[in-house]
Formats: C-alpha cells, structure tokens, sequence
C-alpha cells in the first residue's frame, strides 16, 4: 500500500475513531445519566418507603401498648372478682366475665414442674395449652411466675404484667391476637385476657406500608418490584410453626416483612441485602431474571427494626432508549468518514512529493553510503526533516566508528568478570527452580568434592539432614523476590563430612522481573568457627576459675552442719529422724552444686533440644548464691506463667547466663539486687530475658563498644566474656541489648524465639 492510500486512510481512521468515541462517550454518560436518575428515583421511593414505615410503626405500637393497657387494667378487674385458687374458679365465670370485661376471652395459666399450662379458659380450645415450645413466650411466663420484670424485648413489659406482640393462636390459627398476661403472686394462676388483633393487619394493608407500595407500582411504569427485607431472617429456613394442623408463619420472623418478592435471585439477593444492611450503604446491582433485565436497588432503612428494601428497576427501558439514539448518531457518522475518505486521499497527493527525495537518500545510507547529503529547498516541516537526515548521517558515520571500540571494551570487561567468578575463592552456584544446577565455578568443585560434569542439571544435595526446613525457608523467600545475605549454616560435602559455611542467596529475574534462577555464594567458615570455639572454651574456663571460690565457701556450709551433726551421734549415740533428713538435704545441695559445677566444667558436643528457661536460670541462681551473699548481693525472680520452652544447647545458655550474672555481681561492689524477670511474648513468638541490676553503670562511650574482643575496664578481665555470650545467643537465633545510666545500673534483655517458632535467615 502507497504512503497516499495509508495517509488517507489514516485520516479517515482518525476521523473514525473520533466519532465512535464521540458516541460512545455520548452513549455512556446517556446511559450514566439514565442509570443516575434510575438510582435517585429508587432512593427517593426507599426513603418514602421508611419514612411510611416509621410512622405506620409508630401508630401500630400506640395501637398496640393502647390494647395492652387495655387488657392489663381487664386483667387487674378479673384478679378483683376471682377467687386466688383456680380450682375454684369456673370455665362459665370466665365466660361471663369475658363479656362484662369487653374481651374475647380470660385464660387461667399455671406453672407445673415441668411446663406453664391453662387449667381452666373461658375457650374450651385454650385448655390443656402449653407454652414450653413457645420460644421467647415461655421465657416470659417464668419470669412473671417468678415476679420478675420481663426481659424480653418484644411486647409491652408493665409491673407484673407483659403483653406479646399479635400473633396468630395456637388453639385457632385462623385468628389473630393480642394477649396480656398478668401475675402478682397473690393468685395461684396467671391472668390471660385476649382479643381479636386482625385490626392491625387491616391497617398495614390498607392504610401502613402494603397502600403505599401499590401506589407507587401504580404511578411507576418503571418499577417493577418493591419489597422489604429482613436480614435477621432473609436467606435463612423460614419458621413455620404448626397450630392445630395448620402451617403458620409467624409475624414477628418475617424474611419478607411487606411487599411482593416475585424477582428472586437466590444466594445473590442474600448476599446484597446483608451488604446493604451491614455498610448502611445502597447496593445496586444489573441481573437478568427470567426474561427481564432488571436493576436491582438495596437501600437500608433505620428504625426499631433496621431492615433492607429492594427495589426492581425495568433496565430494558433505558437500553430501548440507548439504542435508538445510538443507531440514528452512528448512521451520521458513517456518512461522515465517507466524505473524510475522499478528501484525505486528495490533500495526501499534495503532502508526500517531497518525501521522494529523502526516501531515496534514507536508501543509500541504509546501504552504507553517507556522503551524498539532501539538497535544502524549502523551510517547512520537510526541509527540516531534510537537514536533520544529513545530520543524522554524519552522526552515523561517527557512530560506527564508536561502536567498534565499544565492542573491544565490552570484551575485554567480559573475560574479566568471567576470571574474576573462576579464579574466586568462594564457591558460586546457580540453580533453577527445581534446584537443579545449571552453573557453577572452580571453588564449588574444590569445596563440596562435586565436578562440574557430576553436578550439573543435577538436583543439588548438599543440605544435611536436619537443615531441610532451613534450607526450604530460605528459597520460599528468594521466591519472593527478597535475599538472603551472610547467613550462617552448615552443608554436607560429597564425602559426608559437613562444613560451616555462610551463604549469600539472591534471585537471578528476567527481563520481565520474573525470578527465573537461584543463584548462592558460600564461603567456607570452618576454620573461624574453631577459632570461636576455642575462644568459647578458654572464656568458660576463666568463669568456672572465678566460680571456684564461691563453690567451695557454698560446700563449707553443708559440711559443716554435717560435721555437727556427726559429732552429735558421737556424743550421743544416735540420731532423730528429723537430723537425718536435714543431713540429707545437705548431702543433696552438695552433690547438686558440684553436679552443676562439673557439667560448666568439662566440654560437651553441643546438644540442642527443647528448654525451660526457668530451670535453666533457677540453677544458675543457685549456683552464684553463695558468691552474691558475700558482696551482699540478693536475687529477685519475676517468671512469666506459661513461658514457651525455646530450642538451644543448655550447657551453652548456662555460661551466658553466668556471664551475665557475674558481671551483674561485679558491679555492685556495696552489695543490692539483682532483678532476673522472664517472659513470653505470644505476638512475637519469643521469650525475653531481663537481668537488671543496681550497680556503677555504663558509660555511653563504653556501650558502644560492648562486644569488641579483649575491651574490658576490669583490672582481672581478658574481655572476651561478653563476645562470647553474644555469638552463641547469635547461634540461638537470638538477640541481646544492654540499656545503662552510670550510677543507676544497667539492664541487659535477651530474646529468644520459642521452639516450633519460623525463624527467619538475615
């Protein structure tokens, strides 16, 4: 096709476009005017609607406390000229009393053990009636039986009286009525007068909400549907009751409590009456129902009762109206791109000519030849396109030359990279998704004993049994496009030996960002690890030195009353039961202190395993008693109850406290408490340790250097004792801070994740 034909084309694509956007913005703010009216129109129908709610249930209510008054003062009448015992009143007395009173009729009601019953009626139907399946009614009854006031938030509660909503009878349900029921203790029976309540069912259908709801049907052609929900019922089984063989739906648990719910779109409709009822917001909604299509309006009315009305929209109108407007506006249109054809073919003759010339020069530079420049005849749009091909063409001849050396230098840049990832101490590999290796350098061979040609597209097993979750957690979060730098762990080579290693993980993406690759730097930390634990073991050797004297001042003790006692049986011959026990007791604080002694002694494999942090610290505090008691230092405890236990090496954990104390005890020199609290931390999933004491203090100079191999103001220190204790809290997972005030103490926290905990790998 000829830049002429596209040109013209073009235009008339333009033109066209144009247009049809013309009709469909007109289209859609048609229809979003058409919509808004629609809206307003159900809203103003749904405020009418509560607004005749409200008042019909306010006159309703009159009626209805008016009738119960009625009947209460009918009742008080009744109780004045019957006798208090109900066996002594007659089934005909209550009959002509009835009359007298103005009533349908008087029930006598009585609580037996196991229900609350009519034992005598003036309707020979009422007797024998029991109220124990009668739901909020029978609460009630009790309640007024036991001269109480009613707590039931239905009817009309009065002292010693309450009288339940209308409702059809269970002795006729045919009828409706209002009851009123009235007990003060001073008769044996509940007075129940009643009387016919269809009134107020009269008065919804011709004069409430049912009158208003006709008319507005009658005056909207539109509408094609009113109705008002419930939520506490609507989308639930519907509570039919059976009076007398008859089925009964009771008026107080009304899904539907006016109107005609014909449109019914199952779940949906439930769902938006409970969105509407629950936001307090209109809910509207498009759906086609049988062969209407129909907008669908829940708007939320408030009152004693809040509930929901819905309102069925003809959608179809409006889109007969759309679619008559839309056809007449797209028949001009049509003949509008047919005029704009014709003329773009013609002006786009005139507009390419000059194009020619530059087509041709744009040739042969696409050919490599760059000398022949366009000769500048004009000073429009095209001679400027003219100078600026000439321009580019030098630019290109200059660039090409540039490009060539770029070239060398990218090279060379490459094979530095590529020695620098070969010749690399540290192993680097890169999998895939599933794990299988797809590249890997020289130091991965030399330190996992793989080759190359062993482990590559190969599933990479060099993960020990134990560190799989570890392992699993780490790509989950690489998979999320996070990393994971200087983490410590350990891998297995191919011989089975495992080394100590701390890894460097990152995602490898695509040009889209998706991550397509894993790719891990390990270096191997065995080495510095055995320096730890060499720097680890020195320091609790140290402690266990200074612990020495303390340990034997807290055996004196017991070998003493031990010697004492023994002298005793010398002197007397024998011994009470009460003396024996107490050098029992002696016996086992010793074995216990030299127990605990021995096990910071001599060197353990490290055992990690669950445990109680109380245990832990409760030995440890018995252990440094008699140290603390010679500088007057006391101990307080403030356990948390239900402590999670934590993973982590106990021989370990008891030489960071031990530290921890022992500095605490060094720093009181004139004696005071030291405060150890514990406690679980459920939102964090962490147990946290505080060691608070009352000593001289730190120094914001020298707490900025706590850590620092070989730092210490002690004159005896070899300032390794705190690095130590923060490397295996580190290896715990764990973190310590330490706040002080020079004169006032110092508080070192310790956090521990509990066990079963999802640690995360920094």
């Amino acid at each position: 096709m000829t830049i002429k034909a596209k040109l013209s084309l073009l235009i008339s694509i333009i033109v066209t476009f144009i247009l049809g956007l013309n009709i469909s913005i007109y289209y859609y703010s048609s229809q979003s005017g058409l919509r808004d009216n629609a809206e307003q129109q159900m809203l103003t129908i749904a405020k009418q609607i509560g607004s005749s709610l409200d008042a019909a249930e306010k006159s309703k209510r009159y009626m209805e406390e008016s009738l119960g008054e009625k009947l209460r003062a009918v009742a008080l009448t009744a109780q004045a000229e019957l006798d208090p015992r109900a066996d002594r009143v007659s089934n005909e007395q209550l009959a002509a009393l009835s009359r007298k009173l103005g009533v349908d009729h008087i029930s006598l009601w009585k609580r037996t053990p196991d229900d609350i019953v009519v034992v005598k009626s003036s309707d020979p139907n009422e007797l024998n009636l029991g109220s124990k399946t009668w739901d909020y009614w029978y609460t009630a009854f009790n309640q007024l039986f036991d001269l109480k006031d009613v707590a039931v938030p239905k009817g009309l509660t009065l002292p010693h009286y309450w009288s339940g909503p209308y409702q059809y009878a269970t002795s006729d349900p045919t009828r409706i009525n209002k009851w009123g029921n009235y007990y003060d203790g001073t008769t044996d029976y509940m007075i129940n007068p009643y009387v016919n309540a269809q009134v107020f069912l009269d008065y919804e259908n011709n004069v409430g909400t049912e009158a208003l709801i006709r008319r507005l049907l009658q005056d909207n052609d539109d509408i094609i549907e009113i109705a008002g929900f419930d939520p506490e019922f609507f989308g639930k089984p519907e509570i039919v009751k059976i009076k007398k063989g008859v089925a009964v739906h009771n008026l107080d648990v009304r899904a539907v409590p006016f109107g005609q719910y014909l449109l019914n779109d199952g779940a949906a409709d439930v769902e938006l009456v409970k969105r509407a009822a629950s936001s307090g917001e209109m809910t509207i909604t498009k759906a086609n129902i049988g062969d209407k299509n129909v907008m669908r309006s829940f708007v939320p009315i408030g009152g004693e009762k809040p509930l929901v009305v819905g309102i069925s929209f003809d959608y179809g109108t409006i889109q007969a109206s759309l679619n008559e407007q839309l056809w007449l506006y797209a028949t001009i249109s049509l003949g509008l791109v047919v005029v704009s054809w014709f003329a773009s073919y013609v002006l786009s003759g005139f507009l390419i000519r000059p194009l020619r010339s530059i087509l041709n020069n744009v040739n042969e530079m696409a050919g490599g030849k760059f000398g022949s420049p366009i000769e500048i005849r004009r000073r429009d749009e095209l001679g400027l396109l003219s100078a600026s091909v000439n321009a580019m063409a030098d630019n290109l001849q200059s660039y090409m030359g540039r490009l060539r050396d770029s070239a060398e230098e990218l090279r060379s840049t490459k094979e530095y990279l590529e020695s620098f990832v070969t010749n690399t101490s540290d192993a680097i590999v890169v999998t895939d998704l599933d794990g299988r290796v797809i590249q890997a350098n020289d130091a991965f061979e030399s330190m996992f004993g793989w080759s190359l040609q062993e482990a590559m597209n190969r599933e990479l097993r060099h993960v020990p049994e134990g560190y799989s979750a570890e392992y699993a957690d780490i790509r989950e979060r690489i998979m999320r496009g996070e990393s994971v730098a200087d983490f410590e762990t350990v891998r297995e080579r191919t011989d089975g030996r495992t080394i100590d290693v701390s890894i460097t993980v990152s995602p490898i993406r695509s040009e889209s960002g998706e991550v397509v690759a894993i790719a891990e730097i390990c270096r191997n930390i065995t080495a510095r690890k055995q320096t730890e634990e060499v720097i680890l073991r020195t320091e609790k050797l140290s402690v266990i030195g200074q612990l020495a004297a303390g340990v034997a001042h807290e055996i004196r003790n017991p070998l003493t009353t031990l010697r004492g006692f023994v002298q005793l049986n010398k002197q007397q011959g024998s011994l009470s039961d009460g003396y024996l026990d107490i050098m029992l007791s002696e016996l086992d604080r010793i074995n216990f202190i030299v127990s605990e002694f021995l096990v910071l002694a001599k060197p353990q494999v490290n055992k990690y395993e669950d445990i109680d942090v109380r245990h832990l610290l409760n030995d440890m505090i018995s252990l440094l008693d008699s140290q603390a008691s010679l500088t007057n230092v006391v101990f307080e405890t403030s356990f948390g109850y239900d402590v999670p236990t934590i993973v982590g090496d106990s021989n370990q954990l008891k030489q960071v406290f031990l530290n921890i104390i022992k500095n605490s005890i060094e720093a009181m020199d004139q004696g005071g408490a030291i405060v150890i609290e514990l406690e679980g931390e459920p939102s964090r999933d962490s147990v946290v340790l505080r060691f608070i004491d009352e000593g001289i203090g730190i120094s914001d100079e020298d707490l900025a250097r706590l850590g620092e191999p070989f730092f210490t103001r002690k004159a005896s220190g070899n300032g390794l004792g705190l690095m130590v204790s923060q490397r295996i809290i580190a290896n715990h997972k764990g973190t310590m801070s330490v706040s002080s005030k020079l004169g006032e103490g110092t508080c070192v926290e310790i956090r521990f994740p509990v066990a079963g905990a999802k640690t995360t790998a920094n």
